[in-house]
C-alpha cells in the first residue's frame, strides 16, 4: 500500500477510515478535543498501538493542524494522506444563531481544515513524492433542514 501514513478522526467516518487505512496496512495519526475518547478510539483501531498516534487538540486553532502533522511525520517519517474529516454540529434554527455560534462552525470546520491541509501539503512537497488531501463534509452544504443552522 503506497499511502502508509494517515492524519484522521477519532470518531464516526472518520475512526472508520482510520480503522480501514490499518488494516490494509496503514498507519495513522487521530486528532480530537477529548483526549479519552482519542485513546478509546486508538485502542479500537489497533489493540496493539503501533498503527496509531493520537494528537488531542481543537483543530480550529492552526497551530494544533501544524502540531498533528509534525507529530505524524515525527513517529511515522512522513505524511501521505490526510483526511480532514473535522466537524461540528449544534442543531439551533438559522435565526437563533449568534455570532459565537458562526465562529465556531467556521473556525473548526473551514479555518482548521484549511490549517492543517496547508501544513500537511507544506510536508508532503518536502517529501518529494506528493501525497493526497480528502476534505469531507455535510449534507447540509447542500440542503437546509429547518431546525439546523443550514
Amino acid at each position: 500500500m503506497r499511502f502508509k501514513n494517515k492524519v484522521g478522526g477519532g470518531s464516526g467516518i472518520g475512526k472508520e477510515v482510520a480503522k480501514r487505512f490499518v488494516a490494509e496496512g496503514g498507519k495513522v495519526f487521530i486528532n480530537g478535543r477529548d483526549e479519552t475518547k482519542l485513546k478509546t478510539a486508538a485502542a479500537e483501531i489497533d489493540a496493539s498501538g503501533a498503527n496509531v498516534g493520537i494528537y488531542p487538540g481543537d483543530i480550529a486553532r492552526p497551530a494544533v493542524g501544524r502540531e498533528l502533522v509534525e507529530a505524524t511525520v515525527k513517529r511515522f517519517g512522513a505524511i501521505d494522506v490526510l483526511v480532514n474529516n473535522a466537524g461540528v454540529f449544534r442543531p439551533k434554527p438559522f435565526l437563533e444563531l449568534g455570532e459565537t455560534d458562526y465562529d465556531w462552525f467556521l473556525d473548526t470546520i473551514l479555518k482548521g481544515k484549511f490549517f492543517t491541509a496547508q501544513a500537511a501539503a507544506k510536508a508532503m512537497k518536502a517529501q518529494g513524492r506528493g501525497g493526497a488531501i480528502v476534505h469531507t463534509g455535510s449534507l447540509w452544504a447542500i440542503q437546509a433542514i429547518g431546525a439546523t443552522p443550514s
